[in-house]
């Protein structure tokens, strides 16, 4: 779990810098590709135990 946060906090960043950096507009692709990348792997994990939290 902390990796999906981990990834999704630099697509974040890389997202802030892409759009702010008129000359770095590639980082927000990348940090959008490292966001669904990010999204599908929690998705997955999510689907994998059942959505159902254990104790």
């Amino acid at each position: 779990m902390a990796w999906i946060l981990f990834l999704i906090l630099i697509a974040v960043v890389l997202g802030i810098i892409g759009v702010a950096t008129h000359g770095l507009l590639y980082l927000l692709f990348i940090g959008i590709v490292v966001l669904l990348i990010a999204l599908a792997l929690g998705g997955a994990r999510f689907r994998k135990s059942g959505g159902r939290a254990t104790r």
